[in-house]
C-alpha cells in the first residue's frame, strides 16, 4: 500500500479555512488499462525544431501516435531573423512600413509548421508573444539569457500588450486565414490554439483587464461556424 499525505488543501470556495487530505493508493491493485496521455510536448524555442537535431527529436516524438501527437512552442509571433537562442526564438511575422502599415511574412513560421506536419505531428499553435511593432514597451526587446541569470530578465518588449489592440486582432485572424488557405480547413481545425502562454505571471506585463480587454479576433472566422 502506497500512502500519500498531503498537509492540508484550500477548500474551493476560497474560505480561509484548511483541511487535511490523505489519498491511499494501492499499488499492486490492478484498476484498468493505462491510457497514453503523452500526445502533447513543447519548448520555448520554436527556431530548433527546422535544425538538424530538432528534426530529428520532432520524428521520434510523431512516430508515438497515432492518436496525433502536438507540439508547442512559444515565440511564434516574436520579432526576429529566427536565429534560435536560449529561451527566444522568432518568425518576424508581423513588421510594419513606414506609414505603420502591417507588413506580414508567414515563411518562418510555416516552415515551423511544416517540419511538425513532416514528421507526423499536428501544431499545437500559440498566440504570442508580442511583434515589437506592436508592444507598448518596444525596448529592450530582445533578450540574451544563460543559465545562471536572473530568469526575470527574460520578459522584455515582448510580453507587453499591444499599443494598438484592432491590430493585434487582425495579425491573429490573418494568421489563422493563412494557415486555412496553405493547410486546409479540415487540418487547421485538428489542432489547438492557445491564447498566450501563462498570463497569470511575467509572461503577461499587464493587467489581467488588459488581457481580457479584448482584441482576439473580432470578427467572423474563414468559414462559417470554425472559430480557432
Amino acid at each position: 500500500m502506497l500512502l500519500i499525505a498531503a498537509g492540508a488543501a484550500r477548500p474551493a470556495s476560497g474560505a480561509d479555512g484548511a483541511f487535511p487530505v490523505t489519498i491511499k493508493v494501492d499499488a499492486a491493485r490492478p484498476q484498468g488499462e493505462l491510457v497514453p496521455i503523452w500526445r502533447f510536448f513543447g519548448a520555448d524555442e520554436p527556431n530548433y525544431a527546422t535544425m538538424k537535431d530538432g528534426r530529428k527529436l520532432l520524428a521520434e516524438l510523431g512516430q508515438l501516435g497515432p492518436p496525433p501527437v502536438y507540439f508547442r512552442a512559444h515565440n511564434l509571433l516574436t520579432t526576429g531573423d529566427g536565429t534560435p537562442a536560449l529561451k527566444w526564438g522568432s518568425t518576424n511575422a508581423y513588421t510594419e512600413d513606414a506609414q505603420g502599415r502591417p507588413v506580414y511574412d508567414w515563411r518562418i513560421v510555416d516552415r515551423i509548421f511544416d517540419t511538425y506536419k513532416e514528421r507526423g505531428l499536428e501544431p499545437y499553435a500559440q498566440i504570442g508573444f508580442m511583434p515589437q511593432a506592436l508592444s507598448v514597451e518596444p525596448e529592450p526587446y530582445q533578450h540574451e539569457w544563460r543559465p545562471g541569470l536572473p530568469y526575470n530578465k527574460v520578459y522584455t518588449g515582448w510580453a507587453h500588450p499591444p499599443k494598438d489592440y484592432a491590430k493585434w486582432a487582425e495579425l491573429v485572424f490573418q494568421w489563422v486565414r493563412h494557415d486555412v488557405d496553405r493547410y486546409g480547413r479540415a487540418e487547421v481545425e485538428r489542432w489547438y490554439w492557445e491564447v498566450w502562454n501563462e498570463p497569470n505571471i511575467a509572461y503577461w506585463q499587464a493587467t489581467p483587464e488588459e488581457f481580457h480587454k479584448g482584441g482576439w479576433p473580432s470578427r467572423a472566422p474563414p468559414t462559417p461556424g470554425w472559430r480557432p
